[in-house]
């Protein structure tokens, strides 16, 4: 495999765009809207790693445990994510975060969202 520097842009695929995505089963959407379009850029089955750029409409998901570590810097929209303590964090266009493999936390989409993202299984 020949490897290069890859440029996420936030339309996606020059070329292509986004394609369909169904990680939000759809009755986890809180309105009529169910988009969820993606554009992976980059994976390595042998490393566990991707990365790419996500769009979702919104929805609201009780994750009893991460199924990833993942980094996320959010274009557009907003998400808030609550702990399993209570406390919570809103996070809008320019901000980055990270959520660790395993952590309990109830993710809702509020306004839809679109990121940037690097996963490791």
């Amino acid at each position: 495999m020949t490897l290069n520097v890859i440029r996420l842009l936030p339309d996606g695929d020059p070329k292509t765009g986004f394609q369909p995505s169904d990680l939000v089963p759809p009755e986890l959407f809180t309105k009529t809207d169910k988009t969820e379009l993606i554009h992976e850029a980059y994976n390595n089955s042998e490393t566990g790693i991707s990365s790419g750029v996500w769009k979702c409409a919104p929805c609201r998901e009780e994750i009893e445990a991460y199924p990833v570590d993942e980094m996320m810097t959010v274009i557009s929209g907003s998400v808030t994510l609550t702990n399993a303590d209570g406390s919570s964090d809103t996070f809008t266009a320019g901000d980055t975060f990270f959520i660790a493999k395993g952590t309990k936390c109830i993710w809702e989409i509020t306004k839809t969202l679109h990121k940037f993202y690097m996963i490791s299984e």
